[in-house]
């Protein structure tokens, strides 16, 4: 590896020459000003002080090996990106860092639908995926609303969920096998292809989650699942958020296991609407969206329609696939929708399930005492809330009222006995908020795994397990 100055504002010298392929025939570090920028951040909003000093983009196991025995060697950060997607500051960089672009690693490996599982790449769209799987009548369960734009390696990094959580849990309970290149250039393999097994640690799971710390995901071996042959998608409105949180749990305590239940709140059905000209908002100011599925989907559709009756204004179930798909994306939109009125940032915390109720009208209460615009919408299968807070474009969130608001989120979540975050990671934001949840054995805990992977720091130094 060789070292010189590139930058065109005065940057400290960057990492020129790791003996990669490169990108499409592009240098293998990138150094220009465009570059560094377009990968400085993520959608958290989190700005960092400086710019990366370059960009690495691999496109091959031995891109990223090569790669990471240069970093060692010169102990030089590297932040590993892929579809830049991530909503706590994880994939971020600033000056002295070189950023591990994997986003060209993007190639379903094998798809084997006897055994039901699939080989990717972590650049691999989650959506892309899903559409392979989907042809040969399977699925991959993980289903995060930003799907069509997210990477497998990302979620994996983050151990994202999404819509399809409720039933069928997060990445975590997919992913059977990983590769990993550690950060000294050695290629670990974990876990198996096959769906049961417990020789050795469980490294895989502890890596699904370790948002870059540990090493980089250059392979994963997923499961996948039978697609189901029928759905029923239930839409019920109410007339307040709270109403619809409660009508959740009875969901649950009824014992129906639906594989989407989203709940959708008032300030999130306008922007919805505006944004796709919908009429949403008109049935309620709260929504759930319960899909059941499988051959006993409408049977469930309609123990579902009985456990919300005491508190919906109003309810309806649909088989026609058109109509359910036209709900799912509607939900899916939520985000985008918001961001046109203002700066969107999308906050991630979990409660245990019965204290949904109280987890919304806290945010409710957050909102009216900071005059924060904060917007619901929650996987509430699993008691996971997303406030979304809104503020006029260009106001700094990470300061002043809007990161009061969001401090104040956090310390509701662990009040009510929940997370600080359930599948966008810690990253740079949550880290002086995480040893008031882990404790300090815990936290020396993973310090200690920390320096045994990467005894140098050199892995995406900052984020996910360091103290604010």
């Amino acid at each position: 590896m060789t070292q010189r100055a590139d930058g065109d504002d005065g940057a400290e010298p960057v990492l020129t020459s790791v003996g990669t392929s490169g990108w499409a025939g592009e240098p293998a570090v990138r150094t220009d000003r465009a570059s560094r920028e377009a990968v400085a951040t993520d959608w958290s909003g989190h700005r960092p002080a400086g710019l990366p000093d370059g960009v690495v983009r691999a496109r091959s196991t031995e891109d990223v090996v090569a790669v990471l025995r240069a970093a060692s060697a010169t102990r030089t950060p590297v932040v590993t990106r892929g579809a830049g997607t991530g909503l706590a500051g994880g994939a971020s960089a600033t000056t002295g860092e070189v950023v591990l672009d994997v986003s060209g690693m993007d190639r379903v490996l094998d798809l084997r639908p006897d055994d039901q599982v699939a080989v990717v790449q972590p650049g691999v769209l989650v959506a892309d995926l899903d559409a392979a799987a989907a042809v040969h009548g399977l699925m991959y369960a993980p289903d995060p609303a930003s799907a069509a734009i997210a990477s497998v390696g990302g979620s994996i990094a983050t151990n994202a969920g999404g819509l399809r959580c409720a039933r069928y849990g997060a990445t975590r309970e997919a992913v059977l096998g990983l590769q990993v290149v550690l950060a000294d250039g050695r290629v670990l393999r974990t876990g198996r292809a096959t769906t049961k097994g417990v020789a050795g640690y469980d490294l895989t799971a502890l890596l699904v989650g370790s948002e870059g710390t540990l090493g980089v995901v250059v392979e994963a071996t997923v499961r996948l699942r039978p697609r189901p042959r029928r759905q029923a998608t239930t839409t019920a409105f109410f007339p307040d958020v709270a109403s619809a949180a409660r009508a959740s749990t009875a969901i649950t305590r009824a014992g129906v296991e639906p594989a989407v239940l989203e709940l959708v709140d008032a300030a999130t059905l306008e922007a919805v609407d505006a944004a796709r000209g919908t009429d949403l908002r008109a049935g309620g100011a709260a929504m759930l969206l319960v899909q059941t599925d499988g051959d006993g989907a409408e049977v469930a559709a309609r123990a579902v329609l009985a456990a919300v009756e005491p508190w919906a204004t109003s309810s309806e179930t649909t088989t026609d696939a058109e109509r359910s798909a036209e709900l799912m994306t509607a939900r899916r939109e939520a985000l985008p929708s918001l961001q046109r009125l203002g700066q969107a940032v999308i906050e991630d915390v979990v409660v245990p399930r019965s204290r949904l109720a109280d987890a919304v009208t806290g945010v409710e209460e957050i909102s009216r005492a900071t005059g924060v615009r904060i917007a619901v919408f929650a996987h509430a299968g699993d008691g996971n809330l997303h406030p979304v807070l809104v503020v006029p474009e260009g106001e700094d969130v990470l300061s002043g009222a809007p990161w009061d608001a969001a401090c104040r989120v956090f310390a509701l979540a662990q009040r009510l006995g929940g997370t600080l975050t359930g599948e966008h990671g810690v990253g740079v934001l949550k880290r002086a908020w995480l040893r008031a949840e882990l404790g300090d054995v815990a936290m020396d805990v993973s310090a200690a795994v920390k320096a045994a992977l990467d005894p140098l720091g050199i892995l995406n130094p900052g984020k996910a397990v360091v103290d604010g």
